[in-house]
This record gives structure tokens, sequence and C-alpha cells, in this order.
């Protein structure tokens, strides 16, 4: 009973983002809409925003199931534009809000996990000193991060997919040379 009491919550709050902004949702306002009392609410919630963040911790943690290995980012990337996509609304609701950084902070936690996976593909034994990898990693996740919140920032109107997929083609083997650049010999 409590998982489908919080499942119903959060569905009632993600159908009424996908209707309006962020600002004109009010607890009451999800609580009328599932059916259950301010205190029922409470119980699992403590406000909105720990509402949002548990949304998205699960998209998280449904990403990081699904891609325990990466071998191609334009894969794991094309799951968090299926999400996004999926509740485009209801994302942009949030991220024109107030609260964005919530949003960012999951966007920047998919960016270090895609990466992070990604980078223990490509080393494949090979052996780097951990400051070169962090760097790599940092510079990675932040055009990942940069790409996807200036489509967000469009209002994710462009097809992200042709232009990740024209930078992946650019950047083919740039990771490679990277790493062969700072391997220890």
């Amino acid at each position: 009973m409590a998982n489908f009491t919080k499942k119903a919550i959060r569905e009632s709050f993600l159908k009424l983002l996908n209707d309006r902004p962020l600002s004109q949702i009010t607890v009451k306002d999800i609580v009328a809409d599932c059916g259950v009392n301010r205190n029922t609410f409470y119980y699992y919630f403590q406000d909105i925003p720990k509402l949002i963040e548990e949304i998205f911790t699960e998209d998280l943690e449904t990403i990081i199931m699904k891609y325990p290995t990466i071998e191609k980012i334009e894969d794991c990337l094309d799951a968090v534009i299926n999400s996004a996509l999926s509740k485009k609304r209801a994302v942009l609701h949030i991220y024109n809000s107030v609260n964005r950084e919530i949003y960012e902070q999951y966007l920047w936690k998919v960016c270090e996990h895609v990466i992070s996976k990604y980078i223990n593909t490509i080393l494949n034994g090979r052996k780097v000193s951990k400051s070169d990898i962090d760097i790599i990693k940092k510079y990675l996740e932040s055009v990942g991060f940069g790409i996807i919140s200036g489509w967000l920032r469009t209002g994710m109107n462009d097809d992200i997919r042709d232009t990740l997929e024209r930078i992946c083609e650019i950047k083919k083997g740039m990771v490679e040379k990277m790493i062969s650049r700072c391997e220890i010999k």
C-alpha cells in the first residue's frame, strides 16, 4: 500500500506538472488529484522539491542499472534524452523554475556516471594517473552537461540526437588519444 500511495503522489505531481508551471502547483493540488490527505503527502515527502529530487534520483538509478558499462556515450545520453522527452513539459517546467538546480544536479550526476563508465571501458587496462583520468572526466562531463543544458535552455526544440551524433563523429578517437597521451609507459 505504501509504495502504491507514494507512486500515486508522484504520478499526480507529474500529471499536474505537464499541465502547468511548477510555481502554480501546491501540495493541496497534488493531494486533491491523487485522493490522499496532506499528512500522507508529508509522510512521504518533506516538500515539493524533495518530491522532485526523488523522481530524478529514481531516473538516475534506472540509467545506472541499465548501463553498468558504456562503450558509446551517445547510447547512455540517448536514455537521458528519452527520459526528458517522455515528460518534456514537466522537465521544462522544473528547468524553468526556481528549482532548476535540482534538475541540474540530476543531469550532472548522470554525466558523471556516463563518463566514468565510458572512461573505464576505454582505459581497458591501460595505466593512466588518477589526476589525468580526473581531468579527462571533468572535461567530458562538462561537455555533456553543456550540450544538454543548451538543449533545455532552447526549450528542447531542436533534434539533439542529430547534434550528439555529429559531435560523436567529429570527436571520434579524441578520448583514446587523450588517454594515449597520458598513458604511463
